[in-house]
């Protein structure tokens, strides 16, 4: 057997060159490019990122009623130097550009005087109308180094998608530090129009987003369904994240720019959140279909992302789905309240001062609110004290943040009586109780499933250990039973009131929080975390 058998690129570059190719992309090899007119992919010299005529083309064929001039400054707009600002922040811009299109001033032969366009760079409702071209061993020369990344996808020109591969049993960790980090240094302007990067040594695979260290780097192990077996492997990777249809819905609704005290963070949707959200706006669509507002319960668990899956969810609703519509985002804490309104001011969703303006004071401010032209209001669910109704508007959806629980099933129900038309929508950390059937009337079945052990093998949440430390409750009167029914009696409570006492004297929640067991918790957890590591 020829020793070039088990090299990087027959193990495992040209079978996935081989699935971009069946998943409909052209594929070329750039390793014997040539460049100037008549040149291999239109390009002038190693130091161009984007293929100017695919780009072009594109351009014109998007738009076009609009004269050549324009096209020519919308195109020297998207591939302008943009060296001087960070890398996240060149992304970014251009990332806006490309959702929402570029503004350009063209003449207004109605009105007279010019008038301004949003030129579309892609055709994000027609997946197949764009231009997907693979190119392999793709060299970009930089101020210092010429670097030659594996595989490169580009839509329309520009490149969205950056590979980097290892042949098997070489760590495909090994490709991002020593590689795509290297190259996001030497050669920012390819990572200008980044949409994600993949690495891989075919049996081990992960994606991230540019400004993702590697453990923020997320596997893909589903491609259709929740429920399908988990698949690790290059293959799962590129049809569940580079198919023409999968990678466009993964930019244009799957993407956020988060603001952070340490800077900007790209955050790309993980493999769960996109089934999963998808599914929870199938589920919508079906249930106003039905013509009840009852559109499930989005369970994904403690630490998975389930505040971004919300917003994916509205700014998906809000971008595909024709309407005037309001979400009402409600919670069951002040301090959820105040997480939540942060995600979304965080992310752009909301700015500064429209989420600070939109936080429900009372019922009747609420019922202001939703009068308004508010994408989002934020309330508590204790807003609802009543059943009156505040609006029979049908473009209303409530998401609701762990406020389904069983113990705010009145308040869910006024909620429910208070938006008669509108839609219901609830996303919880943990799953349902036994008991919480109004739960199901209110917001209908679950909708998407990622339980604690899914979370735990995906490497979305740390592992939880747990250690039975529990302080020992001791029982001081040994007549206690005798005495409290001697109590009873005394009382002369009817039957609905014995069954009631019945219910309060069979909970535990009063003897776990005594003031002396909570005293003897804390200072057992305060031992336990000061004699780590002590003999």
């Amino acid at each position: 057997m020829s020793p070039h058998a088990y090299t990087e690129d027959q193990l495992v570059e040209q079978p996935a060159i081989g699935l971009f190719a069946a998943l409909g992309w052209q594929t070329m090899s750039a390793q014997e490019e040539t460049f100037g007119a008549g040149s291999t992919l239109g390009r002038e010299t190693k130091g161009e990122a984007v293929l100017l005529e695919r780009l072009r083309q594109a351009l014109i064929r998007f738009n076009p009623a609009v004269p050549m001039e324009a096209i020519s400054t919308a195109l020297d707009e998207l591939t302008r130097d943009r060296s001087a600002m960070s890398l996240e922040a060149a992304n970014r811009e251009v990332y806006r550009l490309l959702k929402d299109g570029i503004p350009v001033s063209i003449p207004d032969h109605e009105n007279g005087g010019q008038k301004t366009e949003r030129l579309r760079v892609i055709d994000w409702e027609h997946p197949e109308q764009n231009d997907f071209l693979l190119v392999s061993q793709f060299t970009v020369v930089g101020n210092l180094y010429t670097c030659r990344p594996d595989l490169v996808g580009f839509v329309n020109g520009l490149p969205f998608v950056v590979i980097e591969l290892k042949k098997p049993g070489v760590p495909a960790r090994n490709a991002f530090e020593e590689n795509l980090s290297h190259y996001k240094q030497q050669i920012p302007a390819l990572f200008w129009y980044n949409a994600f990067l993949i690495a891989s040594n075919g049996t081990q695979s992960r994606v991230g987003s540019l400004t993702a260290d590697w453990e923020r780097f997320f596997e893909w192990k589903r491609i259709e369904k929740e429920d399908e077996p988990r698949r690790v492997s290059l293959e799962v990777m590129l049809r569940g994240t580079c198919d023409k249809t999968r990678l466009l819905d993964i930019v244009e609704n799957f993407t956020l720019f988060s603001e952070h005290k340490a800077g900007l963070v790209k955050i790309i949707g993980q493999n769960h959140q996109f089934l999963g959200v998808n599914n929870a706006i199938a589920s919508m669509l079906e249930a106003r279909q039905q013509g009840h507002g009852r559109g499930g319960v989005f369970w994904q668990t403690q630490g998975s992302g389930k505040s971004f899956s919300m917003v994916f969810f509205a700014q998906k609703v809000l971008r595909k789905l024709v309407g005037n519509w309001t979400f009402v985002v409600v919670t069951d804490r002040v301090e959820l309240d105040d997480q939540i309104a942060k995600t979304f001011k965080s992310v752009g969703a909301v700015s500064e001062a429209e989420g600070d303006q939109c936080h429900a004071a009372s019922g009747s401010h609420l019922r202001e609110l939703l009068r308004g032209n508010h994408r989002y209001v934020f309330s508590l669910v204790h807003k609802f004290q009543n059943p009156e109704q505040l609006t029979d508007r049908s473009d209303v959806i409530v998401l609701t943040d762990e406020a389904h629980r069983s113990q705010y099933d009145t308040l869910a129900l006024n909620m429910r009586s208070a938006l008669p038309k509108a839609m219901f929508m609830a996303f919880t950390g943990t799953p349902l109780i036994a008991g919480e059937e109004r739960t199901k009337e209110v917001f209908g079945d679950y909708v998407s499933i990622y339980d604690f052990q899914q979370s735990i093998e995906d490497g979305a949440t740390v592992p939880l250990f747990y250690e039975n430390r529990t302080p020992e409750l001791q029982l001081v009167n040994p007549d206690l039973n005798d005495d409290i029914y001697r109590l009873i009696e005394d009382a002369e409570l009817d039957p609905d009131q014995e069954q009631k006492l019945q219910r309060e004297l069979s909970r535990q929640y009063h003897l776990i929080t005594r003031d002396d067991r909570l005293d003897a918790v804390a200072q057992d957890i305060v031992r336990h975390f000061l004699g780590r590591g002590s003999l």
